[in-house]
């Protein structure tokens, strides 16, 4: 898509569907796994992991003038909030969101607050870039405090406070999920939902990070 020229903007798990709805059903071993009749309880695992990229109802080609709000809240990159303007990274840090629920089961920022959401990046990944924080537009700074983010002072409730100190840090947060290969897909996350737009992976050198390639037996 990226090699089109296209930015889709609006990338999330409704926006992405398996190819085919064949599966097989596995017997899920885990915890008490038996109802109360002592029948097993099967997970539903599709046949083919191939999939297809929906909804360009929002998808735009790449251009110098992109500085518009963009992306389903959950998925939505810093760049967006902070009114940086935007062009394909925003696309990439989506998919990292995306990776991340797909793992967890969960959405990674369950927020509908910005500065809410930009607190719950800095809980998850660490502190903001200084220099992007002091580019933040108009309608931005006022989530920026003396270079920093006004958090939690700025916090519109203490139940937002809890929201974000209740979240783990990204390498914690995966691996209380992952037995195999938690480096490798935290490596590849960190690459994906870096901060500065300009240093985030490309799609491209996405698709070739070790966790997308490693050999079937390491799976």
């Amino acid at each position: 898509m990226h090699d089109l020229h296209l930015i889709h903007t609006d990338l999330k798990p409704e926006n992405i569907l398996l190819v085919s709805p064949e599966y097989v059903k596995v017997p899920e071993y885990r915890g008490a796994a038996r109802s109360s009749k002592g029948n097993l309880y099967f997970r539903r695992v599709p046949k083919s992991s191939a999939i297809k990229v929906i909804d360009f109802g929002s998808t735009v080609y790449e251009s110098k003038d992109l500085d518009y709000t963009v992306s389903t809240r959950h998925y939505r990159a810093p760049e967006v909030i902070l009114g940086l303007g935007w062009n394909y990274p925003c696309d990439i840090w989506s998919v990292g969101c995306i990776l991340v629920e797909l793992c967890t089961g969960e959405a990674l920022f369950q927020t509908h607050e910005n500065l809410e959401h930009l607190a719950m990046m800095e809980r998850v990944l660490g502190p903001l870039p200084s220099h992007m924080l002091k580019r933040a537009d108009r309608h931005a700074e006022k989530y920026v405090r003396r270079g920093w983010l006004d958090w939690p002072e700025g916090a519109s409730s203490r139940e937002s406070i809890r929201a974000v100190d209740k979240l783990l840090r990204l390498q914690n947060l995966i691996m209380d999920h992952v037995d195999h290969s938690a480096g490798d897909l935290i490596h590849l996350l960190r690459g994906l939902l870096t901060y500065d737009p300009i240093h985030r992976l490309t799609a491209r050198e996405a698709l070739q990070h070790p966790f997308l390639n490693m050999d079937q037996s390491r799976r």
